[in-house]
């Protein structure tokens, strides 16, 4: 398990020619799915943004990432910022915001949401967007 916290600022390399494409910049998740749709990385030396496909990636390291490819993907969704987003529950109850993001590094899969009042299991998303990450109500 890794956290998005830790995942921030590791360089990001391509695998066979162990290229700096930049800084890992942030996570793009889909909530419904439960899962890292895509990595957003900033350029080492400009501030242009790439964002890569959770399927480009090799390997995600405590060090480093690794890529098989830079090539951008045809289609990007819509990111939204998890860390500081309000938390809402089906009922309308705020539950907070976000802390962090607990992830499996291998799958992208999401393992849990990391709030000041406990852990939300992944299987309680229901959906993401700018104004809050929606949840089922315990």
């Amino acid at each position: 398990m890794m956290l998005f916290s830790e995942a921030r600022g590791l360089p990001v390399l391509t695998l066979t020619e162990a290229e700096e494409v930049g800084a890992l910049r942030s996570l793009t998740v889909d909530a419904v799915s439960g899962v890292v749709t895509h990595v957003r990385v900033r350029g080492r030396h400009s501030r242009r943004e790439t964002v890569l496909a959770w399927g480009a990636l090799h390997a995600i390291g405590p060090d480093a990432v690794l890529v098989r490819t830079t090539a951008e993907p045809a289609e990007v969704p819509p990111h939204h910022e998890l860390p500081g987003l309000r938390i809402l529950t089906e009922t309308g109850d705020t539950l907070g915001a976000v802390q962090d993001v607990a992830f499996e590094p291998e799958t992208g899969r999401i393992e849990a949401v990391v709030t000041a009042h406990g852990d939300l299991p992944a299987d309680r998303l229901l959906g993401l967007g700018d104004y809050a990450l929606v949840v089922r109500a315990a």
